[in-house]
C-alpha cells in the first residue's frame, strides 16, 4: 500500500475518508427518529461507525495486514448492522454485495478472497433469515424474488472477481515492467560508467604491471620477503583488470559478435566438464540432464560464459557434499534451463538486488558477473529468473527462444 501512497497523495486519501465519515454521520442523524424503538441497535451502530472511521483515519500509519483484516470486518460488521436496523431502506442490499470491493483498493489477494468467502456465508445465513424467520415481513422486496436476488448477488460477486482479476494482472504487468526497466537502467548506467572510466584506468595499470613484472625478472639480488611482495602486487593488478575486464564486457559494443545457432547440449557438456574439478574442490558434483534437439539463437561464446557464471555460482553458493543439478528442456517455443542448488539460499531482498552493480553475496565478489549474466539473456531475448528462500537453495530459470535445427 506503500506504493499506492506514492501515487496518490495523503491529502486526497483523506478528502475521501471525510467524505465517508461524514455520510456515515448523516445517516446516523437520519436514523435518530428510530432511537426510541432501536436503542441498542442505534448504539452498535453508532459504535462501529466510529470505530470504522477511527480504522480509516489511523490506517496510514498503521499499515498492515492485521489493520487491513480489521478494515474489512468492522466495515462488513457496519453494513450487515444497517442492513437489519433499517429494513425500510432496500438500498442496503447493495452495500452488502460490494463489501469485497473494499479489498481491492488494499491490493492484497489473500485479503480478497477472504472478504469473498465471508461476505458469500454472510449473505448465505442473511438469505436463511429473511426465507425461514423473517417470511418477508420486514424484507418483502427479497423475500418476493428470493432466487432473483440471489442470481443478482452472485452476479455482483462475479463482477467483483472479474475487475480484481483485471486490476491484478495490470499491477503484476507494471511491476514486471518496472523491474526490466530498473535492469535495463542499471545496465545503461554502468556502460556508461564503464566506456568512461575503464580504458583510462586500464592504461596506467598496465605500465604499473609490467615494471613490477620487469623489476621482479631481473637477475638483480632481491631478497625473497621483496619478491613475495613484488608478486602479491602483480596479482593484485591482475585482479584489477579482470573486474575492468568485465566492465569492458558491458561496455564495448556488439557488432564483432558472431550470431549462430547453438547447441545446448553440447554447450552445457562442455561447460560441466570444465567446471566439474572446481566442484570437486569442495566434494560438489554436477548432475546434468539435457532433453535432443534443443537449439537457441545466439553467441556462442556469450551463452558460454553465461552458464559458466551461473553453474559456478551454484557450487560456491552449496556447502560440502551437495550437489547442482543442470537442466534443459524444450517448452514450446522456448528452451529452459536450470540450475539448482541446495546451498544456504537468498532472502526476498537479496534476491531482487542482484545484477546490481557492486552487490555481491560473496566476500570478494563485485557483482559484475551476475550483471553481465542479466545484459546477455537480455540481448538474446532471453529472461533470467531467482527463486530462492534462506536455508533451501537457488534455482536459476534462464529462457531462450527456441531456434528450430
Amino acid at each position: 500500500m506503500k506504493e499506492f501512497y506514492t501515487q496518490i497523495s495523503k491529502r486526497l486519501y483523506y478528502t475521501v475518508v471525510l467524505i465517508i465519515i461524514a455520510l456515515m454521520v448523516a445517516g446516523m442523524l437520519l436514523s435518530i427518529p428510530h432511537y426510541g424503538e432501536l436503542e441498542a441497535g442505534y448504539t452498535l451502530h453508532s459504535v462501529l461507525a466510529i470505530v470504522l472511521s477511527a480504522c480509516l483515519l489511523l490506517y496510514p500509519k498503521y499499515e498492515n495486514h492485521i489493520f487491513r483484516v480489521v478494515i474489512i470486518i468492522v466495515g462488513s460488521a457496519y453494513f450487515y448492522t444497517i442492513f437489519f436496523l433499517y429494513p425500510e431502506t432496500w438500498s442496503t442490499f447493495i452495500f452488502l454485495c460490494l463489501i469485497p470491493a473494499i479489498s481491492i483498493l488494499f491490493f492484497d489477494s489473500k485479503l480478497f478472497y477472504f472478504s469473498l468467502l465471508i461476505n458469500g456465508l454472510s449473505i448465505a445465513v442473511t438469505f436463511c433469515y429473511i426465507v425461514l424467520i423473517d417470511q418477508g415481513s420486514l424484507y418483502p422486496h427479497i423475500k418476493q424474488d428470493v432466487f432473483g436476488n440471489i442470481i443478482n448477488f452472485i452476479g455482483s460477486q462475479v463482477l467483483i472477481y472479474f475487475i480484481y482479476r483485471t486490476s491484478n494482472l495490470r499491477i503484476i504487468k507494471q511491476q514486471l515492467y518496472y523491474e526490466q526497466l530498473q535492469n535495463s537502467e542499471r545496465l545503461k548506467t554502468t556502460s556508461q560508467l564503464s566506456a568512461a572510466v575503464a580504458h583510462e584506468i586500464r592504461n596506467p595499470l598496465t605500465v604499473v604491471k609490467g615494471f613490477l613484472q620487469l623489476y621482479n625478472e631481473k637477475d638483480t639480488p632481491m631478497s625473497n620477503e621483496t619478491k613475495n611482495h613484488f608478486t602479491l602486487m602483480i596479482d593484485e593488478l591482475n585482479t584489477a583488470e579482470q573486474v575492468i575486464a568485465q566492465f569492458l564486457s558491458i561496455a564495448k559494443p556488439d557488432k564483432d559478435k558472431i550470431m549462430e545457432i547453438v547447441n545446448v547440449k553440447d554447450v552445457l557438456h562442455s561447460v560441466t566438464d570444465l567446471l566439474k574439478s572446481y566442484g570437486l574442490l569442495h566434494d560438489n558434483t554436477i548432475n546434468l540432464s539435457v532433453d535432443e534437439d534443443c537449439y537457441i539463437y545466439a553467441n556462442n561464446i556469450e551463452y558460454k560464459q553465461l552458464m559458466i557464471n551461473i553453474i559456478k555460482n551454484a557450487i560456491e553458493a552449496s556447502k560440502i557434499g551437495d550437489s547442482v543439478l543442470v537442466t534443459a528442456k524444450r517448452k514450446k517455443h522456448f528452451v529452459e534451463m536450470k540450475v539448482a542448488d541446495h546451498g544456504f539460499g537468498m532472502s526476498e531482498v537479496e534476491v531482487k538486488s542482484l545484477g546490481t552493480p557492486f552487490y555481491s553475496l560473496k566476500s570478494n565478489g563485485t557483482g559484475l558477473g551476475l550483471m553481465i549474466c542479466y545484459h546477455i539473456t537480455e540481448k538474446y531475448n532471453g529472461t533470467i529468473d531467482f527463486q530462492s528462500s534462506k536455508g533451501e537453495g537457488t534455482t536459476v530459470t534462464i529462457r531462450f527462444p527456441l531456434k528450430k535445427s
